[in-house]
């Protein structure tokens, strides 16, 4: 079978890249059809994954508006020359590419607030999937699994990490090491939400610096503030870099996730946070293993508290264990539906560990 993967950000990289592998291995044709926005074509490199770019987009507000045009001209052109049987993707891209193209769209669903995204995409769908927190109902196709997009790439079963982290970063093995990430606030669902002002990122690198050495990950480029250094490795290594960690710092989402699953201390703090945040954040706080605050002044002291807390880290990968014990791996599902369950008689439940919402 030939299937058509959508990677529009690096996190989409991250969830369909083992299932691409693991379909390849397979003897089936697939094709990625990736945007350049972020570290989005380095990751794709990286993971030597047969892919071409539809577009650019870069990290400032308007700028995928603006491109819109030329990314649909581009994704037609690409879809109807592949003629794929099956499309994955995130959102609308893959959902209108599969009308274009009279594919079956299997679209993976995380973010609540993307409702203009999931308004244009919704009729072309065929399956949508989303985490058991999920908060909306996407209607008749909508089905779900026990735990998050993130597992497709930082289960158990699939995550190994890298042992030489330490030595690639330039830290010795006792050194404690913070590592604070930056939103660029730049795509469609960010309009009208913010995180730690300039200000506040200086402020905020210099009380951590006193205690730990300090990275910084800045999804606009920007250089990092203070004593901090800026996480100058490959992309690709960051959540080895995030496993290791003693503490994430974040005004960003998806390493927010990340650092909970890898079982390292996370604070999140942006105008999302708040009673009608995200279902897979709440939950994440409801089990102990991520910070979700919206002072500035909190944020300083939980995370100075943190660095303090010799057995922050342990404390919090039991309860990470415990909290995963249940939760799939969802590479084996995107493979399984791919291969099984669409297009296909049976019904979605019987060939992946997914239930109808």
């Amino acid at each position: 079978m030939k299937f058509l993967f959508f990677t529009n950000t690096p996190a989409h990289v991250h969830l369909y890249r083992h299932a691409v592998e693991r379909l390849r291995e397979r003897g089936h044709d697939v094709l990625v059809l990736g945007r350049d926005y972020g570290c989005t074509r380095a990751l794709l490199s990286y993971y030597d994954l047969p892919h071409e770019i539809y577009g650019t987009c870069d990290t400032t507000k308007f700028s995928l508006f603006r491109e819109l045009p030329e990314h649909y001209v581009e994704i037609f052109r690409r879809t109807r020359r592949y003629d794929p049987d099956l499309v994955f993707g995130v959102g609308s891209y893959a959902a209108h590419a599969g009308a274009i193209s009279r594919t079956p769209v299997v679209v993976v669903a995380d973010s609540e607030p993307t409702t203009i995204d999931h308004l244009a995409a919704r009729p072309f769908v065929d399956t949508f999937l989303t985490p058991h927190t999920f908060g909306k109902d996407l209607g008749a196709n909508h089905f779900e699994f026990r735990g998050f997009k993130e597992l497709a790439y930082l289960h158990p079963d699939v995550y190994e990490p890298d042992s030489t982290i330490r030595e690639r970063l330039g830290v010795s093995p006792d050194e404690e090491f913070a590592i604070v990430r930056f939103n660029a606030f730049g795509s469609h669902h960010d309009v009208g939400h913010s995180g730690f002002s300039p200000e506040k990122r200086r402020r905020l690198v210099a009380a951590l610096a006193e205690e730990a050495t300090v990275f910084v990950s800045d999804e606009g480029g920007n250089p990092a503030p203070g004593d901090a250094r800026d996480f100058d490795l490959h992309p690709a290594l960051l959540h080895d870099a995030l496993a290791e960690a003693s503490l994430l710092v974040a005004d960003t989402q998806t390493m927010v996730t990340e650092a909970a699953l890898l079982g390292t201390p996370a604070i999140r703090s942006n105008s999302f946070v708040g009673e009608s945040d995200m279902g897979n954040f709440l939950e994440l706080e409801r089990e102990g293993l991520i910070h979700n605050l919206r002072s500035f002044e909190d944020v300083l002291a939980r995370s100075l508290a943190l660095l303090d807390d010799d057995s922050a880290k342990a404390d919090l990968r039991e309860r990470r264990d415990a909290y995963l014990a249940d939760k799939v791996n969802l590479t084996e599902i995107l493979v399984n539906i791919a291969t099984n369950a669409a297009p296909a008689d049976e019904p979605m439940e019987t060939v992946a560990a997914v239930s109808r919402r």
